[in-house]
């Protein structure tokens, strides 16, 4: 069932969306060649702390996951995809990294992840952190009363196909509110014109994840969570919650 917000409400996950914000921007300052995954699971839990918030990350256990998510932070690293574990092994020059966290606060989430670099960045990455932002700026501007959530998901997939990128089988976005995953489901390919017609009132997280190597394919790790390309190549991930208000799209995820 979709769950429509009112304006003050939106204003409210707006609260926790700047939560998130400030998260991403201290993770991504800190991240540098020879410091951990974990310490900057570190950095994201201490703003948390700082906005009185909590985690929607922390202890989640959805159906396939054989343990609940052990950290705030979802850090992925070059072929991981998304829904990495923080873990000990330092960051490397010319490493890209995906960092995806959420926020709970005053009873309402917020949701959204950023891809960069550390050290020397490699053309390449630049190119597929660019593109995933591209595609997560499509299906934004896709978001308006009228459309339909199929507009959303071709105006990211057409985005990644252009550039010749993959898009991971099966993923995507998601409504949110209350909980971290509400719906309807926000996939990232597929016919426009199609799927629940977007109103205002609702809250979407879009997030476009691309494959450098062309592939859709993927594959996941032992820990039950991090999934990566399975042929080896890099990954990107761009991701905001987003209103959809009769005045156009409002990301409530930005600094």
């Amino acid at each position: 069932m979709v769950i429509l917000k009112t304006d003050r409400e939106i204003d409210e996950m707006r609260a926790a969306g700047r939560v998130v914000a400030r998260a991403l921007a201290a993770v991504r300052e800190a991240a540098d060649v020879g410091v951990s995954p974990l310490d900057l699971d570190r950095v994201a839990r201490e703003v948390l702390r700082a906005a009185g918030a909590t985690s929607p990350f922390l202890g989640y256990r959805p159906r396939f996951a054989p343990v609940p998510f052990p950290a705030a932070l979802c850090l992925s690293v070059n072929d991981a995809i998304v829904h990495g574990i923080p873990g000990e092994a330092p960051l490397r020059d010319g490493d890209l990294v995906s960092a995806d966290f959420g926020a709970l606060l005053g009873g309402w989430a917020g949701d959204a992840a950023v891809s960069f670099t550390v050290g020397r960045a490699r053309p390449a990455d630049l190119r597929l952190i660019e593109t995933s932002e591209a595609a997560l700026a499509a299906g934004i501007a896709a978001a308006v009363p009228g459309n339909r959530i199929g507009d959303i998901a071709h105006a990211i997939g057409t985005t990644c196909r252009a550039a010749g990128y993959g898009v991971p089988d099966g993923f995507g976005g998601h409504g949110i509110g209350r909980a971290m995953h509400e719906d309807p489901g926000v996939p990232n390919e597929g016919p426009p014109g199609r799927g629940t017609k977007l109103r205002p009132g609702m809250v979407l997280a879009i997030e476009p994840m691309v494959i450098a190597g062309g592939t859709d394919d993927y594959t996941c790790d032992g820990d039950g969570w991090t999934l990566r390309t399975v042929d080896g190549s890099r990954a990107a991930h761009a991701e905001h919650t987003v209103a959809i208000t009769s005045d156009g799209p409002r990301i409530l995820t930005a600094l």
